[in-house]
């Protein structure tokens, strides 16, 4: 009948009925029965070995009988689709065994031309089924290899954009990568989702990228701006959110054009280029902006030795509900410990920048 190997369990609690099962298939030598007595054993059988095509179901049985076995296995996943064709001489149970799961009936006294073919229909059903199911299966994988693919790749591009632009001024490579961190570590601390979490891990480099278009004579001034020059360097922020702009398909980006917007934004209202106030910021902007200025005052630069521990503490004290969300402030110096910990794995003393990059894009996973 076919050259496919099929695979039958037949249960019924009388031998006879058993043997003529088999005897049904007995040219198909490509046709494989199992045998069950009652539907203990049956559902015992299926769930040690579940690659069977079709079940052939008595239902009047003693230990567990076929309206049993078939709520058992309906209500399992893996069984939700097999084939099982209730045999019964007793009409009035075909609407319980259909309620019950049943895919097909059979009465007895069971033709066994008839028997043979239905039971045919349904294993090349089960096994077009067992096709389809393999080639979705394989399909949802290339799909979610393809988006991991672009998930990476645009961490990736957020790393080398956030870490160029920090290159351009005084700021460091380990700067960036030791202020994503922090960021994430508060985000987490501060309840966002674990999502959440890693998308601001990658975001966060890119709170700057709008110094790109700073000029060097106001962006690598060694003293103080004139009023005129302070007002184009605040035109990062929004030159930042302009560049993201466009890009909400990407979450990593979207975030990034927050945060480029908002980062200089003040708790108190005094910030810009939107004087913003409290929770008005979004959340990530002000985990930013705390982590940022944080790790900042810790770090040696051209025009500024570091401050200590606590010196950076006071700092951020006494700017609590005024530059910073003062919720953050306590949930950074609650955890200093950890904050500081992080600092340590990526000092300023630190390997060449691919091998930073590389180093902390495994650190993250």
């Amino acid at each position: 009948m076919s050259s496919t190997h099929s695979r039958i369990l037949a249960v019924d609690d009388e031998p006879l009925n058993l043997d003529l099962i088999e005897l049904a298939f007995a040219e198909e030598p490509d046709t494989e029965i199992a045998r069950a007595v009652h539907g203990r054993a049956a559902v015992d059988l299926l769930e040690a070995d579940p690659n069977f095509d079709v079940v052939l179901l008595d239902l009047a049985m003693p230990v567990m009988d076929g309206l049993s076995v078939l709520k058992a296995l309906r209500g399992q996943q893996r069984f939700a689709h097999l084939p099982i064709i209730v045999i019964t001489a007793n009409s009035e149970q075909k609407q319980h065994a259909l309620v019950a799961g049943a895919t097909d009936f059979l009465a007895k006294p069971v033709d066994i031309d008839e028997l043979r073919l239905r039971t045919y229909n349904y294993v090349k059903l089960a096994k077009h089924q067992s096709r389809l199911n393999r080639l979705v299966e394989q399909r949802t994988r290339d799909l979610l290899n393809a988006l991991e693919l672009a998930k990476m790749s645009e961490f990736e591009l957020s790393s080398r954009l956030g870490m160029a632009t920090g290159y351009r001024d005084s700021d460091t490579g380990r700067h960036i990568k030791r202020m994503a961190m922090i960021s994430a570590k508060l985000a987490e601390l501060a309840g966002l989702s674990p999502d959440q979490v890693e998308t601001l891990l990658h975001a966060a480099p890119l709170h700057d990228i709008g110094k790109i278009a700073t000029p060097d004579n106001i962006l690598l001034k060694p003293g103080p701006l004139s009023s005129d020059e302070w007002i184009v360097m605040q035109k990062h922020a929004e030159i930042g959110a302009q560049m993201l702009s466009g890009s909400d398909q990407f979450p990593v980006l979207k975030v990034g054009r927050i945060i480029a917007h908002q980062h200089h934004e003040r708790f108190d209202g005094s910030g810009y280029p939107q004087g913003l106030r409290g929770e008005e910021i979004d959340i990530k902007a002000r985990i930013v902006a705390l982590a940022d200025v944080f790790d900042a005052l810790l770090s040696k630069r051209p025009y500024k030795n570091p401050f200590t521990v606590e010196e950076t503490v006071k700092y951020v004290r006494d700017n609590r509900g005024a530059h910073f969300d003062p919720v953050l402030v306590d949930t950074l110096l609650d955890n200093l410990d950890d904050f500081l910990a992080l600092r340590e794995l990526y000092p300023d003393e630190a390997p060449a920048f691919t091998e930073v990059n590389h180093q902390i894009s495994h650190s993250a996973a």
